[in-house]
């Protein structure tokens, strides 16, 4: 059927397959379709199945060579590409696209010659990635910010409790107020009983923070209070009003002393202060220690892909922009639908929202294409036991023995993957150049 078949490389990582199939395969499929029309065609003043073929032809034989044209295309770009060598076959999700579709012969009387232009996997050779050496940062835990943790720690054990005692700032407290007009009468609709804020918070309407200092439980008091031209609620900007508060609750914050018993408290693997510090620093550098390993790999890659030019096909760009995407909605915890209404009630719509997301999708698709070709090239050993310890702690729950073949396929690919890593950041030198606090490095590492 095909006589000649040719593939051209275009950029942006396309190929073009050309495609030259013999006049024959065109008349055989041409003949074909003109016994499936005189099967069922119906015409005036014919029986069905009845109509004289030359008639039939008169009348739609454009159309049926048409039709016979692009039935020996698809199926002639079937079989092209089943020929064609590994490297050179259509990404999955990349459809072959007719080129000048317009400009193709619909004749079947001679040979037909067309191209197809399609995405592939992008090609390239590998930069050395061993014994590199990157600049990366370095992380300090200081004591500082040991002891702040340590506070969090403190303020989040603390205890609300009732005092008699006058009003300090923080304090919580509990008041009945309403507002007095000139007379001394209260203002219909201004009165709130049992109001709880906190003092120096300015949470509360009348911004009376500071006129309640030193007030204590059961003391009732009438504020006089003006208010700038530029206060916040209009009504009362540029107005001086009297406000009687009376004082039912404080209540004081009390953060646990620093001492053993808190230790105890936090985790029972601490008996002192000391013991409490110190395990505190060293979970603080663990958790530096696996944000500093992305940033390596990130330096590492940086540092490969200015020694690597690929680009990356467009459909690839764009399925992996679909599943950042899916990704996106899931942890929005909202149904698609939902959040496409949401993104249109602030003018957007999904391309709108994803467009600006291409050019890093395009940089991890390229980061995943380098780690995928090293991950071949080293093919590193999964032995058995490895495999069989990750299978049993991921897939204990699955009896379908499909599934848990497909399932222990990617699971050794993890594997190699993680192999990968381990020995990218083995084999290459990374200095840290720059000492960065542990705050600063982590609120970096977390928008």
């Amino acid at each position: 059927m095909i006589v000649k078949q040719e593939v051209k490389d275009l950029e942006k990582s396309q190929v073009e397959l050309s495609i030259t199939v013999e006049q024959k395969a065109l008349q055989e499929a041409y003949d074909k379709i003109v016994a499936k029309y005189l099967k069922t065609i119906q015409l005036p003043g014919f029986r069905k199945g009845k109509v004289p073929r030359s008639v039939l032809e008169n009348k739609i034989g454009e159309g049926m060579q048409e039709e016979s044209v692009y039935t020996v295309i698809d199926e002639a770009v079937q079989k092209a590409i089943e020929e064609v060598e590994e490297a050179k076959k259509p990404l999955a999700y990349a459809t072959p696209a007719l080129k000048d579709e317009e400009n193709i012969s619909k004749r079947i009387d001679e040979d037909l010659t067309f191209s197809v232009v399609y995405d592939i996997l992008p090609s390239f050779d590998l930069p050395a990635y061993t014994d590199q050496s990157v600049d990366v940062k370095k992380v300090i835990v200081s004591d500082e910010t040991v002891d702040s943790e340590i506070e969090k720690l403190r303020e989040q054990d603390a205890l609300i409790i009732e005092k008699d005692k006058k009003i300090e700032d923080g304090d919580i407290i509990t008041v009945d107020y309403v507002e007095l007009d000139e007379n001394d009468e209260e203002v219909a609709g201004t009165s709130r009983k049992d109001f709880v804020f906190t003092v120096g918070s300015g949470t509360n309407f009348y911004k009376i923070d500071d006129e309640v200092i030193l007030m204590a439980k059961g003391d009732e008091k009438i504020i006089e209070k003006s208010y700038p031209e530029d206060f916040e609620s209009t009504e009362y900007a540029g107005k001086t009003i009297k406000l009687k508060v009376a004082v039912k609750v404080v209540k004081v914050r009390d953060v646990p002393a620093l001492d053993d018993e808190f230790a105890q408290d936090v985790s029972e693997a601490y008996k002192t202060v000391d013991d409490l510090k110190k395990g505190t620093k060293e979970k603080l550098e663990t958790s530096v220690e696996s944000h500093l390993k992305e940033e390596k790999l990130n330096a590492l890659f940086e540092h490969l892909l200015k020694n690597c030019e690929f680009s990356v096909p467009q459909t690839m760009i764009e399925a992996e922009i679909e599943n950042s995407w899916r990704r996106f909605v899931s942890s929005s915890g909202m149904p698609e639908e939902q959040l496409i209404q949401y993104l249109q009630m602030s003018g957007q719509d999904k391309a709108s929202f994803t467009s600006g997301w291409a050019p890093s999708a395009e940089e991890s698709l390229r980061v995943q294409l380098v780690m995928e070709k090293i991950k071949e090239k080293e093919n590193f050993e999964v032995s058995e036991e490895e495999l069989n310890k990750e299978v049993e702690a991921q897939l204990a729950d699955i009896t379908d023995d499909n599934m848990k073949t497909y399932y222990t396929e990617m699971i050794k690919d993890d594997l190699k993957a993680r192999k990968t890593t381990e020995f990218l950041l083995e084999k290459n030198i990374f200095n840290e150049t720059e000492e960065v606090s542990y705050d600063d490095f982590m609120s970096h590492h977390h928008h």
